[in-house]
């Protein structure tokens, strides 16, 4: 019985973890695109850092560590919970710490001349997550429902959450590898990706929470989703894909001038 109930907690847990992240497919997809727009300079930083590895190749480190709990100290860096009410300069800071926080002390480390190779790429290939991760809107949720992990809803007939739909269910059943769904994308002016990269992090991080705002308020708690649902917001989540990737180039570019 003792076996069985640990079980039971393992799996509990391993399921809400799984339940705090952008699906495989779309942190790599926020790699992918971020290659696109690196600077020479940086480019030949990461790839010495991270031994000619891909931003899309190391983009789920973050979720991968999970399973260790030496790394635990970092569970509170994939989100950040502020009310609507206010801006995340007006709320308390968690002292867990949080996404911007995470974020934050990435950049700091990495561009640290006395932090060691080992150390930068940890923290290198942990912000590529993070970005990723501030432009998945429920990670810029509600405390009380945990990101919309609590709301249930039914996708396809299957039982699911709000957070699960937006992490997963939408990019999984569009079918398509990381690398299609990067070159999809079509061709972007030098104005554009400008535009898109404008802004300091606080200002990304509002607009998140801008879009959580209508995100809750699309759904209806046991509400059955399907293709009315995934044609309304598909382009959304595409287009925090590609933010995604785009603000990561624009941060690394930045932290590797």
């Amino acid at each position: 019985m003792k076996n069985i109930l640990v079980l039971l907690v393992l799996v509990t847990n391993l399921t809400f973890a799984n339940d705090l992240v952008w699906s495989k497919t779309g942190h790599r997809v926020v790699g992918e695109v971020a290659e696109q727009h690196l600077s020479k300079k940086a480019k030949r930083a990461i790839a010495d850092l991270l031994d000619g590895k891909s931003l899309a190749a190391v983009a789920n480190f973050g979720d991968e560590i999970k399973a260790d709990r030496a790394y635990s100290k970092f569970s509170a860096w994939h989100y950040v919970n502020i009310p609507f009410d206010k801006t995340y300069a007006e709320i308390e800071p968690n002292e867990y710490g949080d996404l911007v926080q995470g974020i934050n002390t990435c950049i700091e480390i990495i561009k640290d001349v006395n932090s060691t190779k080992e150390d930068k790429a940890f923290y290198l290939k942990f912000l590529v997550h993070l970005i990723g991760d501030l432009h998945q809107p429920m990670h810029v949720g509600r405390a009380e429902d945990k990101g919309g992990n609590d709301i249930q809803l039914q996708w396809f007939g299957d039982g699911t959450n709000l957070h699960r739909v937006w992490d997963s269910n939408m990019i999984t059943d569009n079918s398509m590898s990381f690398t299609e769904l990067a070159f999809e994308y079509p061709e972007m002016s030098k104005q554009q990706i400008n535009y898109l990269q404008d802004g300091t992090l606080l200002d990304w991080v509002e607009e998140s929470h801008q879009l959580a705002e209508k995100v809750y308020g699309s759904v209806e708690p046991g509400e059955k989703l399907g293709y009315r649902y995934s044609y309304d917001w598909w382009n959304t989540v595409a287009d925090q894909l590609q933010k995604g990737g785009i603000r990561l180039a624009a941060v690394l570019n930045e932290t590797f001038k």
